[in-house]
Parts: C-alpha cells; structure tokens; sequence
C-alpha cells in the first residue's frame, strides 16, 4: 500500500463533504443551495489550476510519477472518473430535490415554455432594452480559425438557416458575465419567478440575424487553463509581465468543456472543434450549466426563514468600545478569533494608525483584498498624510492579480512605497507592522494572523489574529520587512518563524522532538490544524512519531495526503470540520514534555507553503492566550454534527454522536461562547464607574 493518498483525489473527496452538507435533509434549504454553489466554484478553481497543471505535463510528454503513483495521465483518468460521479450527483440534487423544494417555497425557476402571455411581453421588452445591445454574436467559419470564446461564461451556439439558399450556418454567443444570470418575472402572488438569461437569449436570438431563422440552439462554458505563471527570472516590470499573463489566460487552453446533455449532434460537433477538446474534456449535464451563479438564490431578500439563523461577529471582550488600539495592545497582548469576533479591530487599528499624528510608519503585506477595502483606503489616507507607507502587493495571487494591480497602482499614486512580491517567491505572510513615538522612543505595534487583509472574508472564513507590541514580535517584523523589500537574508529571528528559511527545520524539530519523548516512554502529543497537508517530509515525521507512540490529532479542512489508521500511523487521527464558516486558522501544538509550545501561522503544511512561499509562524508565549488556542483545538476534535473521520483511502465518514452523547457542534460552541463572553463583558462594564479627572 502507498503511504501517500494522491492529492487531486484527496482535494475531490473535500469537495464531496462540502456536497453533503447540500444532500443533508436538516439543512435550512437556501443553506443547501449555497453549499451546491460552493463545490460548482470549488471545481472551476480546480480546473482551472490542478487539471491545467497536468494537462500541462501530460503534453509535455512528461511521465513522472506523484508521492502516491500516478502519473499526469493517470491523475486525470480519475480525476474524470471521481468528477462525472460528483456531477451526477450534483445534479440529481438540483433537478430531483432543491429545484422541486424552492418551487414550494416560492422560488420558481420557469423556462421559456412556461410563461404566460403576459410575462413573455415582459420578458421580451426586457432582452430588447438590457440584453440584446449587449450581445455580440461570433460567426463560426469552418476555414477560419475559430473565435475565442471567454472562459467561465455561459455561450449560446446557434445553428441558423438562411431560407432563400437553404444554407446553415453557426454562430456563437457569448453572455458576459456582467449580465444578469436570473431574469426575475412578474407574478400575480408573492412567488418569486425567474427564467435562465441563456434560455431567454435561446427564445429571441431570431432577433439578432434577420432574414435567417434559427433552428437550435445550445448552452455550453468553457474552462481555460490558469496555471499559467510570470517567467520572473526575465522579468524586467512585473507588473507589465502579469498584464502579459493575464491575457494568456484568456487564450489558454481549455482544460473542461460543459454542454447541455440535450444539445443537438452537429452543434455539440462544432462546440468540440471550435474549443479544440477532446472527449476526455466533455461533461454533459442535464440542467443548466455553471451552478457557481446558484449562490444568489442563497441571499435572496424575503427568505430569511429558510436560511440558518445570522451569526454575527461579537465584540472581543479585550478591546473596550472606542478605545484607542494603541492603549489596548500597550496594556495586553490581544487574541481575535474570527469570525466569531470581529475583524473590525484590526481595520480600527490601521485606521488609527493612518490619523494618529504620532505614528510614523505602516508597513503591510496584501495577499488577498476586499473589492472595496477599508484597509486599502485606510492606507492611502496614511500616505496622503505624510507616513511612511510600505505595501508588500502580492502580484502573484493568483485569480486576485488584475485587482492587486489596480490597488497597487492607487497606493503608489498616494505616495506609498511598493513592492511586487519577491522573486520566485509567494508572499503569504499576514503581517502588518506600525511604528509609533511614544515618550521620545519609538514603538513597534504588530498584527499577525492567519488569514487575509479582507473584511468580506473574514466574515466568511474562520482565522486568527494576535495583536502585540512586545519588542522581540515588533524587532522580527522589522527584520522580515527589510528581507522582503531590501533583499536581505531571512536570518534566524527572535520569535517569528518565517519560511522558506526556517519554519519546515523547526516543524520537523518539533516533531523529532515529540518522537524522542515518547520512545523514552514520555508523554507526547501533537494537534495540528490546518487546511492541506501535503508535504512527503512533514508526513513522513508524522509517521515516524506514530511508530514511536506519539498521539497526533489532525484537523485537515481539505487535501490531505497522510494515510491513517494503518499500520504506521495506527496513532494518527485525521478529522476535517465543514460547516457554515470556511475553516482557515492553521494552529499548531506540541506537548514538549509538559511545557507546551503553540504557534499560529499563514502556512498549510503543504511542500508549495513551506518551501516556496514566505510564510510565518508564529509563537504564541502569553499563557491565558496560550490556554485558549489549545482549547480551540481540542474543541475541534468533539464535533459530532459536521465533523468527518478521514479514512485510510481518502474518503470521509461522518462521525456521529455516540449513543447517549450529546450533540456537539464546534462552530456553535465558538459562536455561544462569543456571545456569552461579549454579554458578560458588557455587564461588566455597565456595573462599573469610571470618574473624571482634572487632567494636568
């Protein structure tokens, strides 16, 4: 047997426990639609990236072989294979159950057939005034080279007869995704009606070529390959190269080709040829293509009764409202867990930052931003105020490049200094540091996290931020910022622990360590969450450390390589969390003989993180935060709702309450526990008096 699951397979077997968070029955039924919606996005990204990489490879004739055996062409036969089953299954969930349960529920999807004479004139005077001037048909020639089609976006193919010779002809229509994907329709009751924008584009194309008719018609979505990457090592502008790669997306290759299971022979022919795909490409599916687009029905107003109840973002009981951050960090170090609480500290702080006349400074790393950032904005402001601005833009993020550029481009118009990145590196770091004079002496005040500079997200995912002015944490990001934009070493740091340089050594220290420990018949333990575990070097630790005795608990949200259960891992358990918050902290815990060290940090431990990105990891020494994050992972691990065993093929079992168990759900718990201690801070802070003083 391999000691390594493959990864593509692994990553698909994530995205089937997030459909069955969509099969589940108890699921509010909007709730159900939006996780549909999620592994439809899910599987473009896959496409796009790991689908395009072996493609890649397979046509380079390249035939080396992954950790678990397979080969690119290999790969892609399963990866087809596990897709079409997953299709299936997503669309006998929409045709069979979602779509027949919102129609009860008054959310009606009606075609072309369907309207009434009234609601056809409505629909008509539509297309003419908001589609039909957007439309711009592409003539198929079968002696020119085909038009390109845009990736992602719903086409129409025609097939138009002209009457006077009796000749066909074929033409496409792209549909831009900045239209409406829902058509709503007028009803006489409360219902909420809609019809496909394809389907209504399929109903009055005739008015797109006079003197022809059009005899059929079909929808198909093209995915292109995105792995398509910056040449750095001749780049002489990175940002002029990353214009250059993003218009090579759009003319990739395509890697998938999705066509209606009903589209005509000669269209579905022409579709094929003018795509250059192959039958190992095709999907057909039956109902309506790009399922992504699904999601706006899940926020649809008026429906809240058939969403889950709104969780939102509590106040953090260490932050005292409209206090100023600097006072708070100066007094305590401080712990956010999100998005159980809220992210807003962290934009006060940098807003703080940008106003304060005595901060000097605000360097910052920005992987992945908001559309309309409050950091960003925040930022500029600072800059237009004089600070010394310092933004770290990752160009290279890939799907964020064209928006990390605009934003890039506003900061340096406002005067801040910035940086593309480092060479043939991912910046992935969360970092942002702020230098204050404070008494004559200048302070360093520091935000370290898990997760992106995105207020949209962090509502979304669930992630870490630790807070602090310690002068060891404010003295490494200093060191860490002159390496990333002064091309200096990534020497060893006084607490920070930054990739590619030193985090895996300390990774597979920290393991040995836990393995020397228990051969010695000493305690030893090891929890770690994170969202992919990849890495042949961190697995095989982990293997070593099981034979020795070592318990090691994982909570893997998504790819997981590490084989469990067997015999040299028979003290590995794996678990993965879905439920209605994107898992994102990676949290990581080592026993060391009763003197635990915990760290938080921005890497997965995958080989792509540890090795070509720069990364930090963090330690976390103030021991009430230190109790905390340990109890976050071990909470983790009492789900008995959302939570799935990973199994030693790779698949996933739902673990269950045991008999006489209560249920136990850790996303409520986090969310209860949040609520509990902002009301119990608020009552705290009611029965309090504070007096006013004379001020010297």
């Amino acid at each position: 047997m391999p000691e390594y699951n493959n990864r593509e397979l692994s990553w698909l077997e994530f995205n089937q426990r997030v459909l069955d968070q969509a099969l589940k029955e108890s699921m509010p039924l909007l709730e159900r639609v939006k996780f549909l919606a999620i592994t439809a996005s899910n599987l473009d990204e896959f496409f796009q990236v790991r689908v395009g990489s072996l493609m890649l490879q397979k046509r380079s004739g390249r035939k080396t072989r992954d950790n678990s055996g397979y080969t690119p062409i290999r790969n892609l036969n399963a990866i087809r294979e596990r897709v079409l089953k997953m299709s299936a299954d997503q669309y006998d969930l929409l045709n069979h159950t979602l779509l027949p349960a919102l129609a009860e529920k008054g959310i009606v999807m009606l075609s072309v057939n369907q309207l009434s004479d009234v609601q056809s004139a409505q629909t008509a005077a539509f297309f003419e005034d908001n589609i039909s001037p957007l439309l711009t048909p592409l003539a198929v020639d079968p002696n020119s080279p085909p038009p390109v089609v845009p990736a992602l976006h719903i086409v129409l193919a025609c097939r138009l007869l002209d009457p006077t010779d009796q000749n066909t002809r074929h033409v496409l229509i792209p549909i831009h995704e900045n239209l409406p994907r829902r058509i709503s329709v007028q009803t006489e009751n409360e219902t909420h009606a809609f019809i496909l924008i394809e389907d209504l584009v399929a109903a009055h194309a005739q008015r797109l070529f006079p003197g022809e008719n059009v005899t059929a018609t079909t929808a198909f979505r093209v995915t292109r390959n995105g792995d398509i990457a910056v040449e750095e090592e001749d780049a002489t502008d990175l940002a002029d190269e990353m214009e250059d790669v993003l218009t090579a997306r759009r003319f990739a290759d395509t890697v998938r080709l999705e066509i209606r299971a009903d589209a005509p022979r000669d269209l579905s022919l022409m579709i094929r040829a003018a795509t250059a795909t192959t039958a190992q490409e095709i999907y057909s599916h039956p109902g309506p293509l790009g399922l992504a687009s699904f999601m706006e029905l899940a926020f649809l107003p008026e429906f809240d009764h058939l969403r889950d109840e709104e969780w939102p973002a509590q106040n953090s009981p260490a932050i005292a409202p409209g206090a100023s951050m600097f006072e708070t960090i100066a007094a305590n170090d401080v712990l956010l867990f999100h998005p159980y609480e809220s992210f807003d500290p962290v934009i006060r702080l940098i807003e703080e930052a940008a106003a304060d006349p005595d901060v000097i400074a605000i360097k910052q790393i920005l992987y992945r931003t908001a559309r309309q950032s409050c950091i960003i904005d925040a930022l500029i402001k600072a800059a237009e105020n004089g600070k010394h601005v310092t933004a770290l833009v990752e160009l290279k993020a890939r799907f964020d490049e064209a928006r990390n550029l605009t934003r890039a481009d506003e900061l340096q118009r406002a005067g801040a200094q910035i940086v593309y990145g480092v060479k043939n590196l991912k910046t992935h770091a969360k970092i942002c540091l702020i230098v204050r004079r404070e008494s004559g002496r200048l302070r360093r005040y520091v935000h370290l996290g898990t997760g992106n500079y995105n207020e949209t997200t962090s509502r979304l995912y669930t992630d870490l931020s630790y807070l602090t002015c310690k002068s060891e944490y404010g003295n490494d990001a200093s060191l860490l910022f002159n390496a990333v934009t002064g091309r200096s070493k990534l020497l060893r740091f006084q607490r920070l622990i930054p990739a590619p340089s030193a985090m895996k050594p300390r990774l597979l220290d920290l393991i040995a360590g836990e393995t020397e420990r228990a051969k010695q018949g000493l305690p030893a333990k090891i929890i770690a969450k994170t969202n992919s575990l990849q890495d042949p070097d961190i697995i095989a630790a982990l293997y070593t450390a099981s034979q020795a005795g070592v318990e090691v608990q994982l909570n893997v949200r998504g790819i997981c390589c590490l084989i469990p259960g067997e015999k040299f891992s028979k003290n590995i358990e794996v678990v993965s969390v879905i439920d209605r918050f994107l898992e994102h902290a990676r949290l990581f815990y080592f026993h060391q003989g009763g003197e635990p060290e915990v760290f938080i940090a921005s890497a997965d431990w995958m080989t792509r993180n540890l090795e070509k990105r720069v990364e930090l990891m963090i330690p976390i020494e103030e021991k009430t935060i230190k109790r905390r994050l340990i109890k976050i992972l071990e909470t983790y691990f009492k789900d008995n709702q959302n939570a799935y065993r990973i199994q030693a093929d790779g698949s996933s079992k739902p673990i269950t309450a045991k008999k006489g168990e209560k249920p136990f759900r850790a996303q409520e718990h986090f969310h209860s526990q949040a609520k509990r201690a902002a009301k119990a801070r608020e009552h705290e802070r009611s029965m309090t008096f504070e007096p006013h003083v004379p001020q010297d």
